[in-house]
């Protein structure tokens, strides 16, 4: 596959040469011999534009000067990762305020408002902690934490793609995914993931093979989710960006969450290849990418297909599951079995499987309770940390999620729940390698109408997780 073969307009000198047979016999000779001569030089001028042959290079025009930059093989990796990173660091910066007023708005402000309401109409205690301090304040956290990084990404996303950019991308890596068995097209799915896997499944719609596409969706999971960068960035920033002088602490934090994301592309590259020579054997399609013209981008088009198509889809399907979610973490931080909490039967009973991985029973229960969403794992975990651990003073309650403004504050509940570097490094690894939210879990089984499918797509990252967490955490002790 070239450039060159794939931009150039096709040209069909049979289609002007009828044309010119028939303009013969209706007009008078005269008049037919200047449009013959008019037809023929349009003609040459298009092919000299167009046609590369040999001793003649087409002649130069924007796409095809801006095409020779994007899809070379010197500089269509560096500036594709450059632009996706940019597009990241805009994604994580710009959601920063809008997710702090959003949780000002929703946490803050509305659910003491709604707690004290409750009370003063005489629910009962368990029905305000099921509804206020368990389903709503799930729905508010995935609001808050999930809403203003999609409504970035997407329409970043969707500009590139308007722009005509991402057929480029899957120009550039067709022969890294064609290499492992899969599909050029698997790229662009790849990266919709990294804004939410949902929508990375359900961009795979791409791709005409069967087989292929069940690879992509498969493997999209390994793309690092909006949902899960709040956790990476905070947790690489509290134990990783500590442990250098404070003008270096951005740029290791930035540099790890990076390195998780590359790591998650290179899961997904040996996955794919796995399961290429093996369940989904078969032979790598053949594809035309016909690269678009460059055009600008329409705003309004674009903010309507990334806002609502996107965004608000997705969107509401985490809040159908997340609802349900936080009345079950209220419940099992305030139903007692003996003279213990659920949640401290459970978190002891997971303890060991949790030290074995280099985690602890407190992460693996918050990573059970928060299928519904990523979004809410970071709160979950600092409520039951408090619970478990008897810290005095922090948090509303029992039951209740909350965050903390101060890394300092956060880390000192995390080191009082027995947390250090190597729980930090696996909890970065195992946020990568689990199964998907319950959106995206709904979403596989929609698109593959396949319960099969769906639970391999959803156990195979929780035993790769495992087993990468297991690795490190036996090795981290051997060398310590």
């Amino acid at each position: 596959m070239s450039t060159e073969s794939i931009s150039n307009p096709a040209i069909d000198p049979h289609g002007i040469l009828d044309s010119a047979r028939n303009l013969r016999r209706k007009i008078p000779g005269d008049v037919h011999e200047h449009i013959v001569e008019a037809i023929y030089r349009d003609a040459a001028q298009i092919a000299s534009r167009s046609v590369t042959r040999p001793g003649h290079s087409a002649r130069p025009t924007f796409d095809r000067s801006l095409d020779r930059i994007l899809t070379s093989k010197l500089w269509g990796f560096p500036i594709m990762l450059l632009l996706f990173a940019l597009m990241f660091w805009i994604t994580i910066i710009g959601a920063n305020a809008p997710s702090g007023w959003l949780a000002n708005l929703l946490v803050d402000w509305l659910w003491p408002i709604l707690r004290e309401g409750s009370v003063n109409l005489g629910f009962p205690a368990w029905l305000t902690g099921v509804l206020i301090d368990g389903m709503y304040l799930s729905m508010a956290w995935v609001i808050s934490v999930m809403l203003p990084p999609m409504a970035i990404f997407f329409p970043l996303f969707t500009m590139l793609e308007d722009f005509g950019y991402l057929p480029r991308v899957a120009f550039n890596l067709d022969r890294l995914f064609k290499s492992v068995g899969a599909h050029g097209k698997q790229s662009m799915s790849t990266m919709m993931g990294f804004g939410c896997n949902a929508a990375g499944v359900v961009a795979t719609r791409i791709i005409d093979s069967p087989r292929e596409r069940l690879i992509a969706i498969i493997t999209n999971n390994f793309a690092l989710c909006n949902g899960r960068w709040p956790t990476q960035i905070l947790i690489a920033s509290i134990f990783l960006g500590t442990m250098v002088p404070a003008h270096w602490a951005g740029l290791v934090s930035a540099g790890a969450v990076t390195s998780v994301a590359l790591l998650g592309l290179l899961f997904t590259l040996m996955v794919s290849w796995v399961l290429s020579k093996s369940v989904l054997k078969g032979e790598v399609s053949a594809f035309s990418l016909e690269l678009p013209p460059y055009r600008p981008p329409a705003i309004l088009r674009t903010l309507y297909t990334s806002l609502i198509d996107r965004t608000l889809f997705v969107l509401w399907r985490a809040i159908v599951f997340a609802i349900p979610a936080g009345a079950l973490i209220w419940l099992i931080a305030n139903i007692n079995v003996g003279d213990a909490s659920l949640a401290h039967w459970l978190v002891y009973r997971l303890d060991p499987l949790g030290l074995a991985l280099g985690l602890n029973g407190v992460i693996l229960i918050a990573y059970l309770v928060a299928i519904p969403a990523n979004e809410i794992v970071i709160p979950c975990i600092l409520m039951l940390t408090v619970l478990v651990a008897g810290v005095h003073g922090v948090g509303p309650g029992a039951g209740v999620m909350f965050e903390l403004d101060s890394i300092v504050a956060t880390k000192a509940i995390l080191e009082a729940g027995g947390w250090t570097l190597l729980t930090a490094v696996n909890l970065m690894l195992f946020s990568l390698l689990h199964n998907p939210c319950s959106t995206t879990i709904y979403t596989i089984y929609k698109e593959t109408g396949s319960v099969k499918w769906t639970m391999i797509s959803t156990m195979l990252p929780v035993v790769m997780g495992i087993a990468v967490t297991a690795i490190v955490a036996f090795v981290w002790r051997l060398l310590a």
